[in-house]
């Protein structure tokens, strides 16, 4: 795996074009109409893996949700801090991360954990499970597959991916605490030569 380039370098190259890509994702932007209509105004949420901020920083704010934005890119940070000034976003690795004490309403993981090592996908999971308050919801997002350390040039780039299957990510957020209310998976096929169609698993749980 050495040599392949780590998400932060991958997402800094990239920049507004995985936007162009990857902002439309159908399965997403229903997760996102999904969560928007059971928050309330003022509700707490952190997005793992922020991007650009498009398109579901940008969804949250205007539901009228307090929005946490964490990535690794700097240059998505910026990016994602021009287009959607209303939110706060930090250049932060969801495996380190530490926020406050008193947990979010919502945390939402679109496709943010692939470009690492199987255990830390697994425990990412967790992490990310835990900072769900009681009452809260947590929607996520990801090409599922019993995967570790894959060699692939995605969009352009040599990266070395991971991942779990559904039954595994499932049996997690429940070990975690979290009931899943409704999981589906669906094929995208992103408009651009450099990126091939792509299983998508989808995810929708709350903490009771």
């Amino acid at each position: 795996m050495s040599g392949r380039k780590s998400a932060a370098e991958v997402f800094d190259a990239l920049g507004e074009r995985y936007e162009d890509v990857f902002g439309r994702v159908p399965g997403q932007l229903a997760a996102l109409q999904w969560l928007t209509e059971r928050l309330p105004r003022g509700a707490r949420v952190l997005d793992v893996g922020s991007g650009t901020g498009r398109p579901t920083a940008e969804a949250l704010v205007r539901a009228g949700c307090a929005v946490t934005g964490i990535d690794v890119s700097a240059a998505m940070v910026e990016l994602a801090r021009a287009r959607v000034p209303q939110a706060r976003f930090e250049q932060a690795d969801v495996r380190t991360y530490a926020p406050g004490s008193a947990g979010f309403d919502a945390v939402c993981a679109f496709f943010p954990l692939l470009v690492m090592d199987q255990p830390e996908v697994a425990e990412a999971l967790d992490r990310m499970a835990s900072w769900v308050a009681p009452g809260g919801y947590f929607v996520m997002a990801t090409v599922p597959g019993d995967i570790r350390g894959l060699d692939i040039e995605w969009m352009g780039h040599e990266v070395t991916v991971s991942s779990l299957s559904t039954e595994d990510h499932l049996a997690r957020l429940a070990d975690a605490g979290l009931e899943v209310l409704h999981h589906h998976t669906a094929l995208f096929r992103p408009g651009d030569a450099l990126a091939v169609p792509e299983e998508h698993l989808f995810c929708y749980a709350r903490r009771p």
